[in-house]
């Protein structure tokens, strides 16, 4: 995960790995990161909903986001 931080805001998330290896969750991962990323720069954090039918790739990026968050403020 990276992500972008101007002036105090997340201005951008990327996710620099997902699940490759079985086409379902590679499929479920392509469907939900996007909307993921759009909740977390709405939100501003990393206390966003889960996106229904991909709580474990929801769950794993999060915890994620909030990882390089932490590592931001840190920083």
């Amino acid at each position: 995960m990276q992500v972008t931080i101007s002036d105090g805001k997340i201005t951008g998330v990327t996710t620099l790995q997902a699940p490759s290896g079985d086409p379902r969750s590679s499929s479920i991962s392509a469907a939900a990161t996007p909307v993921l990323a759009s909740e977390a720069l709405t939100a501003q954090s990393a206390k966003i909903d889960t996106v229904s039918g991909a709580t474990f790739t929801s769950h794993g990026y999060l915890a994620s986001l909030q990882s390089a968050l932490d590592q931001a403020a840190a920083a």
